[in-house]
């Protein structure tokens, strides 16, 4: 009998990746929250870790702007991976309900801003300093509930990043992220092999989706695919948070 966790792994994390491919963003951040649904967040990070890197690492080959994203974003990618450093075991030994609030809280975040079109503008004369910050800000909410898209992307949009440019920065800064993250999955024990085979999965359905996701891409319309997506984003981040919050209540 097939288990129904697989199950529904394997439906999170084709939506997912279907996202990714159409959006180029978003395989971590929705399927960890859906996932958080049923388990843990610890869990649910160290089965999506692995799709994550290597939907990510191809990703960053995607294009010709490696050397030119690596020489303005290094200093958001080290900041990162030390944010998410100084922030191990975070997700082994915070409380799972105090987690799920704060991933919820980070999804609507995300969303909100997404709708809103918010944005602000970096110099170049201050990206060095201000991309530091930020990444270390995103490596110890990283290692907290397994989001790395807030301030992150919008630090990268606040760049004047091109679309097809920031496309492969996401996929440079997501990768250097998870690979950090996995090494801290693997040294608080949540990255073993009992996460194999739903691993195994998970990676199967994510290609699956993002295949899927990039031939949809021309054919859909990108707002208001983007709308329906960060609406969802809110609910869900409103369902986790909530849940959670009546638990601590109760």
């Amino acid at each position: 009998m097939i288990d129904p966790i697989l199950i529904f792994i394997a439906l999170a994390l084709t939506l997912a990746g279907f996202v990714k491919g159409a959006l180029g963003l978003g395989l971590p951040t929705i399927s960890v929250g859906l996932l958080a649904v049923a388990m843990p967040p610890g869990r649910a990070l160290a089965i999506v870790i692995v799709p994550a890197a290597i939907t990510n690492i191809w990703q960053t080959f995607a294009g010709p702007y490696l050397r030119d994203i690596a020489r303005r974003l290094w200093p958001l990618m080290l900041g990162t991976a030390i944010g998410i450093c100084l922030n191990a075991g975070a997700l082994s030994h915070a409380s799972t309900r105090w987690g799920n609030v704060a991933l919820g809280v980070l999804l609507m975040l995300y969303a909100l801003l997404g709708l809103t079109k918010f944005a602000f503008k970096v110099a170049p004369p201050h990206e060095k300093w201000v991309g530091g910050i930020v990444g270390l800000v995103t490596g110890l909410i990283s290692a907290a509930t397994g989001v790395q898209v807030v301030p992150s992307v919008p630090y990268m949009q606040a760049i004047g990043l091109e679309k097809d440019e920031l496309v492969q920065a996401l996929g440079v800064f997501f990768t250097v992220a998870t690979v950090t993250l996995a090494f801290n999955l693997t040294s608080s024990g949540l990255l073993s092999t009992a996460t194999a085979l739903p691993g195994a999965v998970a990676m199967a359905c994510a290609f699956v989706g993002m295949f899927a996701g990039q031939a949809a891409r021309s054919r859909l319309p990108a707002e208001a695919f983007r709308r329906v997506f960060l609406i969802a984003m809110i609910l869900l981040g409103l369902y986790l948070a909530g849940t959670a919050v009546v638990e601590l209540l109760w």
